[in-house]
């Protein structure tokens, strides 16, 4: 299956954080400039169309340090050991430039690949 998305996801190798919901440490599957997609083994309280504060903690070759964006929740996906949930990119409070810079950073390791 394709996808059809207007802005390219890159694969990431970076962590998630959503305070509000969780203190434990879920894994950032792909990011691009307009959403992202979240993925752990354990069941996250996540209410679908509602917007959250994720905190990123970019891998440490990136060499950026953890930011936050607001995000909307779009789908999410659990079963008995896996959880995934996407999200739409409201903003990236007040750092935008630590976001874009790690989405830039994605997209140079991508196309070295």
């Amino acid at each position: 299956m394709q996808e059809r998305r207007k802005d390219i996801r890159y694969p990431t190798l970076a962590r998630a954080r959503i305070p509000a919901v969780s203190e434990k440490d879920a894994v950032l599957s792909d990011l691009s400039i307009t959403g992202c997609r979240i993925r752990c083994t354990e069941h996250i309280p996540i209410t679908l169309n509602t917007p959250y504060t994720v905190l990123i903690i970019p891998e440490p070759a990136a060499k950026i340090s953890t930011f936050a964006l607001v995000v909307e929740s779009r789908w999410i996906r659990s079963q008995e050991h896996s959880f995934e949930a996407a999200f739409m990119i409201v903003s990236s409070p007040p750092v935008g430039t630590q976001f874009e810079s790690y989405v830039d950073y994605l997209a140079w390791r991508s196309a070295a690949l």
